[in-house]
């Protein structure tokens, strides 16, 4: 009986499928992860084109997001996820990081240089690849370093030159926020690949995102758009609705799914792509052409973006290809 199941389905054919469907799932990661950081370059156009405060704009793209997500995925299957044990307590933590990530952001940009602190935001890579092998226990391969380099070093082409020549400000306490900023962002991103692999669906950890991230920063953005404030404009709602929609409620379920299938050391690489898109949307939405440092910034981006992803390809072939057989 043995020797008939062989013969009929002979050796590796099973070990080729696992390699396919694997090498199938990673591909699909990656591009999910580059898309969406590429939309998410739209953030900052959107943001500058109106008036009011960041706060208020991320509880209304993460309220709107939560609701247009909601009127699809809450359904009983949803409560039951949530409700699995640890698994509420690990999306509390998850938004508390995206939340003070964001507010430690927005506070690095005022007390310092918008350069200094996109540069301290984007060393949530060295972060992750340092942490995830203790926290995720997963490894962190020998391409992320270099790839580091090199996206930083594109990161710097297309933001550095621009103020050359300018005042820059200098603050120990905008240092210390970017720096914090950057550490929990790419703590936010190791709880979200851990939530995707304990198995929960894009759509419950998006919605639980939004919500929670709206009851966190409430109060602030209360206080910021009405007290100190005039309020809300239509122009304002409009960037709402589009932020939460398009930037927020597909861009993210996008993300997430993403997260799920390549090494989150990976991920923060990868977002190196979201300031290489903004100078396109700019050029878009006011007219505004990249430089030359620009291009060639994003070029060196791309290029890091595609190391890891090659890596990645290689390591799915090798990995499965060394797994006995079934």
């Amino acid at each position: 009986m043995a020797t008939g199941w062989r013969s009929r389905y002979p050796p590796g054919r099973f070990r080729k499928e696992r390699v396919d469907v694997t090498r199938t799932q990673r591909t699909r990661g990656y591009a999910m992860v580059a898309v969406s950081y590429v939309i998410m370059g739209s953030i900052g156009a959107l943001v500058t084109w109106v008036e009011a405060p960041e706060s208020m704009l991320v509880v209304l793209r993460m309220a709107i997001a939560a609701a247009a997500l909601a009127v699809f995925f809450a359904r009983p299957r949803l409560w039951r996820e949530i409700r699995r044990p640890g698994i509420f307590k690990l999306l509390v933590i998850m938004a508390l990081l995206d939340s003070a990530t964001l507010v430690l952001f927005f506070m690095s940009m005022r007390l310092t240089d918008v350069a200094i602190g996109m540069f301290l935001l984007f060393l949530s890579p060295l972060w992750v690849a340092l942490l995830a092998p203790t926290v995720l226990h997963q490894r962190t391969e020998w391409i992320v370093w270099p790839s580091f380099v090199i996206a930083m070093g594109g990161l710097a082409f297309i933001i550095v030159p621009p103020v050359l020549g300018q005042d820059v400000r200098f603050s120990v306490w905008g240092v210390v926020c970017g720096l914090l900023a950057g550490m929990l962002l790419a703590g936010f991103m190791m709880s979200v690949s851990a939530l995707r692999a304990k198995g929960l669906r894009s759509a419950t950890i998006v919605i639980a995102e939004g919500v929670l991230d709206t009851l966190f920063l409430l109060p602030l953005a209360v206080v910021q758009t009405w007290v100190f404030g005039s309020g809300l404009t239509g122009r304002d709602l409009l960037s709402g609705l589009i932020l939460g929609t398009v930037c927020t409620a597909f861009t993210y379920m996008l993300w997430t799914e993403g997260v799920g299938f390549i090494p989150v050391q990976h991920v923060p690489i990868l977002g190196y792509l979201e300031p290489m898109a903004a100078p396109l949307y700019a050029l878009l939405l006011v007219g505004e052409v990249p430089s030359g440092w620009t291009l060639l910034g994003g070029l060196l981006i791309v290029a890091a973006g595609a190391l890891v992803v090659l890596k990645g390809e290689k390591e799915v072939a090798a990995e499965a290809a060394a797994a006995p057989e079934s």
